[in-house]
């Protein structure tokens, strides 16, 4: 019989090797799938890493790719530290697009540090208040924040769908014969898109400055604060944090509000970094709330962790981009992603507990049973 048991202390050599050897199995695992389709795996992984960091502004837009992803794997980690399954960073990363780009539109012509400062602030507040609401259900009434969180994707969805596709609505642009055929959003003013910073041939996205300074201060909030103190003491265990006088209630409520301000500055980030105009279907096609998810599950949960992942996850997208074709189905990148994913979890499964086989000497041994007393002649 075969069991596993948690280990009581986790020795540092074991933590960092194991991940390793997860990447080595995960890169066998997928060389074997490239085979299989045809694809020679050597020229492929060498494709993979010019398209995703050395060709020329190769490593420019695997940043672009990772800022989102850096904002959805903060707003996971956030709640899931605290055990609170927050799966709603896609709506929430919704309402923050349609909070940016309404506060941008509402503002054009004027100077562009308002602009940007409102794309922001509507963009945060939209996430944070979206995300209130399965929040204040779990302090308030228990319920259960995966199912409320996991809805309100949809109605964030369809939301912003409608805004742009089924009315004249105030992000619609209907000022031209083709937006009539064709819906698409009221493009931002110029002077609202975010600016990006040139370093060594590298261009950086405000977003991704943003997410550093916020992952950084993320990591000291919860390891360092008073705050993170009470996450730890309520996450291992509600009732004791109650007996110590800990307000649960509003400290359930706070890591939700924080978590989805996480996934809607990543809304913001998406109109004033990159589309500059509310795109609901490119919005719903990256599905950038749910890799968030496995972005933070990459990291562990740390939010120093979360912006490697999210650099990975964004090499593995750019590369998907630049190999997709005919011959490379878009497919084998989604692949990849899970493959890399699955082996990477079941190392933290490993690192966190161990294989016990048990013999049959210490098994319980079988009880007979007694047989009935018979009844006297």
């Amino acid at each position: 019989m075969i069991r596993f048991e948690r280990r009581p202390d986790r020795p540092r050599l074991l933590t960092a090797s194991v991940p390793a050897v997860a990447l080595a199995a995960a890169a066998v695992l997928v060389g074997c799938v490239l085979l299989a389709t045809g694809h020679d795996p050597v020229h492929t992984y060498r494709s993979m890493i010019q398209a995703g960091f050395t060709d020329p502004g190769a490593f420019s837009a695997t940043l672009l790719n990772a800022t989102p992803l850096l904002f959805t794997g903060l707003c996971a980690a956030m709640a899931f530290r605290m055990r609170l399954y927050n799966i709603g960073g896609e709506g929430q990363l919704y309402m923050g697009a349609v909070a940016a780009a309404g506060a941008a539109l509402a503002l054009g012509g004027r100077p562009g540090p308002l602009i940007l400062a409102g794309t922001i602030t509507a963009g945060v507040l939209g996430g944070a208040l979206w995300s209130a609401v399965p929040g204040i259900l779990r302090a308030c009434l228990n319920t259960n924040e995966i199912l409320t969180s996991l809805m309100l994707n949809y109605v964030a969805g369809l939301l912003a769908y409608y805004l742009i596709f089924d009315s004249h609505s105030y992000w619609r642009d209907v000022t031209t014969t083709s937006a009539a055929v064709f819906p698409q959003g009221r493009t931002i003013d110029t002077a609202g898109w975010w600016p990006r910073v040139a370093l060594g041939g590298i261009v950086l996205p405000l977003g991704l400055l943003v997410g550093l300074g916020a992952a950084t201060a993320l990591f000291a909030a919860l390891r360092w604060t008073r705050f993170g103190f009470q996450l730890r003491v309520i996450s291992d265990s509600p009732e004791a944090g109650r007996y110590a006088g800990l307000r649960t209630t509003r400290t359930i409520v706070v890591v939700m509000v924080l978590s989805g301000a996480f996934a809607g500055f990543a809304g913001a980030s998406q109109v004033g970094d990159f589309s500059h105009t509310l795109d609901p279907q490119g919005l719903q096609d990256a599905s950038l709330g749910y890799t968030g998810i496995a972005v933070a599950a990459l990291g562990r949960f740390n939010p120093l962790a979360v912006i490697g992942s999210s650099l990975l996850f964004g090499a593995l997208t750019n590369a998907g981009f630049k190999l997709q074709g005919s011959a490379f189905p878009q497919g084998l990148i989604g692949i990849t992603q899970g493959i890399v994913l699955f082996c990477l979890l079941s190392a933290e499964l490993l690192t966190r507990c161990r294989i016990r086989r048990r013999r049959p000497a210490e098994q319980a041994p079988e009880i007979s049973p007694v047989p009935e007393p018979t009844a006297k002649p």
